[in-house]
């Protein structure tokens, strides 16, 4: 029997049209403003809602900036990189906006946002390490894991030393351990471009993009790879 305590609340918002009362869910209400809120851990399921709203809205405007608000710890890489190859896949811009924590694969997607439209509120962090393999088997399997780990923790670092302008033996090394960064650092590192306090400080550029508006089959994590078994986040 699931405990009911268990299961999120979604908000609902009414609202009142000429044809009477309209009621949605808090995450569709913010689809019609372009915005598209990731706020768990980076799965397939979750992924693949961000991507089917990404692609949604496209369709909608493919001349309106998409606005992505990001406060997730990571997760799966794999899913994770299905939503930043939509990301440049779409013909809108997207935005991306870290509020609360941008962590592992969500620092990659933070930093993944169209250039200059990339922001962090003040009190935002922001986490990169190295992904890390949790395989266990035959010596063979391991070896084929430790070589996939490897793989990805290159391609996930020359994807970050091209979002943030930074050297890639630098990411290298930042990397080789949990590197935690406010919201300033992740701008000085080059990970946002801006840090933005509150809408009306602002500029109009950057109010478009954070609201979404504009003016023109094996799970690897970033804290765990997977083989035959089960990964799961450090």
């Amino acid at each position: 029997m699931i405990n009911p305590s268990n299961i999120p609340l979604i908000p609902y918002v009414v609202e009142q049209t000429p044809r009477g009362e309209r009621s949605y869910d808090i995450y569709s209400r913010l689809l019609n403003d372009r915005i598209v809120f990731l706020g768990e851990e980076v799965t397939r399921d979750s992924a693949n809602l961000v991507i089917a709203q990404l692609l949604h809205l496209e369709s909608q405007d493919p001349d309106k900036d998409i606005a992505l608000y990001i406060n997730s710890p990571g997760g799966d890489v794999y899913a994770g990189l299905g939503i930043l190859d939509t990301m440049n896949f779409i013909k809108p811009d997207v935005s991306t906006i870290c509020v609360g924590m941008a962590a592992s694969m969500g620092a990659v997607l933070l930093a993944a946002g169209t250039k200059g439209k990339r922001f962090a509120l003040p009190n935002s962090m922001v986490l990169i390490h190295q992904p890390s393999s949790g395989a266990h088997g035959q010596q063979t399997e391991i070896q084929i894991a430790a070589d996939e780990t490897k793989y990805i923790r290159e391609h996930l670092n020359e994807l970050l030393a091209d979002f943030t302008g930074q050297p890639v033996e630098k990411i290298n090394a930042d990397t080789e351990r949990d590197k935690y960064m406010r919201a300033r650092e992740a701008f000085a590192y080059g990970l946002v471009d801006e840090v933005i306090t509150s809408r009306k400080d602002s500029t109009a550029a950057t109010s478009g993009a954070i609201t979404g508006a504009s003016s023109a089959g094996s799970a690897l994590t970033d804290t765990d790879v997977a083989t035959s078994t089960e990964s799961k986040e450090r």
